[in-house]
């Protein structure tokens, strides 16, 4: 059974950092794309970044551009979501979930943890 747990998120003021991570099993972790994605109330989920753990390549999205950085730790089957200089438009609830080929759409991933929230106060 695939699983995925998120952890890490909080409270904190802007301009601070968080590093979530996303702790997966259940599945041959190195054959996976792993995505973040937030969903704020009201809103759509989102597509905030995405790593192959096959081969590394990255993908991030304008949005969080230069602020966000994300990290697979194969040995530990963990991915880590790096967010730095945060601001209250990145208040949301994270999720992390697990796709057989790299995407930022939620709908090309089967497999979701039960989201972190994160809440960047001003």
């Amino acid at each position: 059974e695939v699983q995925l747990v998120e952890s890490g998120g909080g409270l904190v003021q802007a301009g601070g950092s968080l590093r979530l991570s996303c702790a997966a099993s259940g599945f041959t972790f190195g054959a996976y794309a792993i995505g973040w994605f937030r969903q704020a109330p009201g809103t759509e989920r989102e597509g905030v970044s995405c790593i192959s753990t096959r081969d590394g390549s990255t993908y991030i999205a304008d949005s969080v551009k230069g602020r966000f950085t994300i990290s697979s730790d194969n040995a530990k089957n963990t991915v880590y979501l790096q967010m730095n200089s945060l601001k209250p438009e990145d208040t949301a609830v994270y999720y992390c979930a697990a796709s057989p080929f790299s995407s930022i759409h939620p709908e090309d991933f089967r497999s979701w943890g039960q989201g972190t929230q994160v809440t960047v106060s001003s």
